[in-house]
């Protein structure tokens, strides 16, 4: 019973907290905004790649039921390819695309299907958001689970590495509904329901995975495979439009004190 009560926390830590403190930033000026997003992606690229080449991948290779490195490469190489696929075959991300309407800079950059965000008018572009959203918020907890089920302390780091890269997101999604016609309550609302995903996700993960200990492993690569390809083909490319030394230098900055910042919780929890 503690062990769920720690995957309900850290999935409400993980979905819920992020929305709230992405919304925070929609009080900021629109300017400063511009300049955090930046700044906050570069940090969950640390983050989530922290969380998997020091805690999902080590844990995976020391589980009970550790599988062969053979099987470890492969389960890294598929989740890596699967991931691409998902991102071709994922037909709202046309709808964040079209051509000939009014581009806000703010939104330019990758979402977690792959794709950008722009601004239009079409009314099914919230909704749509909210529905993608929802899907992945149900996986990240999903995650959360099979992390806590291996370790309480990779459970933490995990649910802080998903809550480092959703605020961005949520931020980005966020003035995508607002632009679709929602006001800010009712975005905020939507969000917050959307991010619930991330608990019911959690729950079923855990009477799912309880007694399926041995696929662990497996899962906690799958997860590991998906922050590097987040981090790695829809985070990494959007930093490589500041070329300037300066932004460089905050760039590489930020993503060390993210892997910094999970090094830390590891070991500190450890």
């Amino acid at each position: 019973m503690e062990l769920l009560i720690w995957i309900i926390v850290f999935s409400l830590v993980g979905g819920l907290l992020s929305v709230v403190v992405a919304s925070s930033f929609l009080l900021l000026p629109e300017k400063h905004r511009t300049l955090a997003v930046p700044h906050l992606v570069s940090f969950a690229i640390g983050a989530m790649l922290g969380a998997s080449f020091l805690g999902l991948i080590p844990h995976a290779i020391e589980h009970e039921y550790a599988i062969d490195a053979h099987a470890i490469g492969l389960t890294l190489l598929l989740g890596l390819l699967s991931f691409f696929a998902l991102e071709k075959m994922v037909l709202w991300r046309h709808c964040h695309t079209h051509h000939g309407h009014e581009h806000i800079p703010e939104l330019d950059r990758p979402d977690h299907h792959g794709g950008h965000h722009h601004n239009h008018k079409h009314k099914s572009a919230g909704p749509l958001i909210l529905i993608g959203d929802t899907i992945h918020n149900f996986v990240d907890g999903i995650l959360i689970t099979a992390a806590f089920l291996t370790d309480v302390h990779l459970g933490v780091v995990t649910a802080l590495a998903i809550a480092a890269h959703e605020i961005p997101q949520e931020l980005g999604d966020f003035v995508i509904l607002l632009h679709s016609g929602f006001s800010r309550k009712k975005a905020l609302y939507y969000n917050i329901l959307s991010s619930l995903g991330t608990l019911a996700g959690a729950l079923i993960g855990y009477f799912a995975l309880s007694g399926m200990q041995h696929f662990l492993p497996y899962v906690l690569l799958v997860a590991a495979s998906s922050f590097i390809y987040v981090a790695v083909a829809d985070l990494i490319p959007g930093l490589h439009e500041k070329v300037k030394p300066i932004e460089s230098l905050q760039q590489i900055s930020l993503i060390a004190l993210g892997v910094v910042f999970i090094y830390i919780a590891h070991s500190t929890l450890h």
